[in-house]
């Protein structure tokens, strides 16, 4: 028995010193930080039975507030796609003066806190801040309204688009556009039919990645939205308003919400990315 166990750590004929320890600390590591608290946040909200689950469910300014982020996280990340493909493209492709600085500043939301970032858009973008003030001008108001959840979700939810192209627009060889170019293909000939086909996949995998980490977003949103229920009331915020009012199933209800959501919309833009990456390969 020692014997065997001895040879299961030392993963056996495996090329990789201590794979299968190195799995079973793996395994180990995401069950208890990862699928158990999953799990419990799945098992916990029916303790109380269907009917509590179910009553739970039938609120109003819950289903504003799932709707206010759904709808936020999906246009912010929309947005993200046009804005994302440019950053990339400038990075990947152009040797401008200074284009590391930039690279280095497009993961800053992912490192900046939320609060931060959050204070600093309701600032700008507040009536009397320096970009709110001239857009009050031409009557556009920003803070305080669904406009600026979307800005806040476009902010961090921009490097996950550009981080997930970048990789790609480097390694696509440049001698296919040359070839195309000197072939007689237009510019956008060239963008549709050479470019688009290989980086689309990651456009998705970057638009599911925006839209997932906008539905669950709190730090930076609060600050600019307003937080006015059956406004601009997002679904993290009310978990926190049920907390504060000692309504946990309310509270679970949501999570359970936004975590069905959110692992759904993963699962299906994995096999919309998996099916557009088939398409596109060379038969």
């Amino acid at each position: 028995m020692t014997l065997s166990r001895l040879a299961f750590f030392r993963a056996g004929g495996s090329a990789l010193p201590g794979y299968r320890l190195s799995l079973m600390l793996t395994l180990a590591w995401t069950g208890f930080f990862i699928i158990l608290p999953l799990s419990t946040l799945l098992v916990y909200p029916w303790q109380g039975g269907t009917g509590s689950m179910l009553s739970a469910l039938h609120d109003s300014r819950m289903l504003a507030a799932l709707w206010t982020s759904f709808s936020c996280a999906a246009i912010a990340a929309a947005c993200n796609i046009p804005c994302g493909l440019l950053l990339a493209w400038a990075l990947a492709r152009g040797n401008l003066p200074g284009h590391r600085l930039a690279d280095a500043l497009i993961d800053l939301p992912l490192a900046l806190p939320t609060a931060v970032s959050g204070i600093t858009l309701a600032t700008l973008y507040g009536p009397h801040g320096w970009l709110g003030s001239l857009l009050a001008v031409f009557g556009v108001s920003v803070s305080y309204n669904k406009a600026g959840i979307v800005l806040a979700l476009m902010f961090v939810g921009l490097p996950f688009v550009v981080r997930a192209v970048e990789p790609v627009l480097r390694n696509l060889p440049q001698e296919l556009e040359e070839a195309a170019h000197l072939l007689g293909a237009r510019p956008w000939q060239i963008f549709v039919r050479i470019i688009a086909a290989p980086v689309l996949p990651a456009l998705i995998t970057g638009f599911g990645l925006a839209f997932a980490r906008g539905i669950g977003e709190y730090g930076s949103v609060i600050f600019i939205a307003g937080n006015q229920p059956f406004k601009s009331e997002i679904a993290p915020l009310l978990i926190v308003v049920r907390l504060q009012e000692f309504d946990y199933p309310g509270a679970t209800a949501i999570a359970l919400v936004l975590l069905c959501v959110s692992l759904f919309s993963l699962a299906l833009i994995g096999g919309v990315r998996r099916r557009f990456a088939v398409w596109s390969e060379p038969a």
